[in-house]
């Protein structure tokens, strides 16, 4: 057991019947009155956000999460599935527990929140960025780029991000999985050749 003088961000502990991490906290005495600790909760199954307020020195049960790299293989109808980098065992996750599903690539590698004491998966962290090839857009005209602009793209795990109008099917870019939008041409794509 642990109690709110433990509290650090990051922490993981059972509270209302379901696994949560604090993202933020605050220790707040006041003049008048008990001692009392602002939190911001993440659940971490599916990510949402809560505000609750614990007083000083109550107690949460605290759980040690383990953060471990896999790879993930494919997707079918029973979940995505992954396989350790260690050990190579694999095993499937539902959709909703895979973070940034939309800028997974077979054979790219996420870390994967599993429970210690059960060793259950709880949920995927993306790299902040990742690079991928441009499937499909309409074609780049050279000397496009003065007037700026931006053009949809597909890319090869299927996401459609805005990219500059010079970025051609084949080029290979880097996107911030946060906020899904394009950073860089990694590379080109290369031409015919003669």
């Amino acid at each position: 057991m642990a109690d709110t003088s433990d509290f650090r961000n990051g922490m993981t502990f059972i509270w209302k019947d379901d696994l949560w991490e604090i993202a933020d906290f605050l220790h707040v005495k006041p003049g008048k009155g008990g001692a009392f600790v602002r939190t911001t909760l993440k659940n971490v199954k599916d990510g949402h956000e809560v505000e609750e307020t614990f007083r000083a020195g109550a107690e949460v049960d605290e759980v040690r999460v383990e953060r471990r790299e896999h790879q993930y293989l494919y997707e079918d109808d029973y979940g995505l599935h992954f396989m350790d980098n260690e050990n190579y065992e694999q095993f499937s996750m539902p959709p909703d527990q895979v973070e940034g599903r939309e800028f997974l690539k077979e054979g790219g590698c996420v870390d994967i929140l599993f429970r210690s004491d059960t060793e259950e998966p709880l949920r995927t962290e993306m790299p902040l960025k990742v690079e991928l090839e441009v499937v499909e857009t309409t074609p780049g005209v050279k000397g496009d780029t003065a007037q700026g602009g931006d053009k949809p793209a597909t890319l090869q795990s299927g996401a459609t991000v805005d990219v500059p109008l010079f970025i051609n099917e084949g080029d290979v870019i880097r996107v911030n999985t946060k906020t899904g939008e394009y950073e860089t041409r990694v590379s080109e794509a290369e031409g015919p050749t003669v």
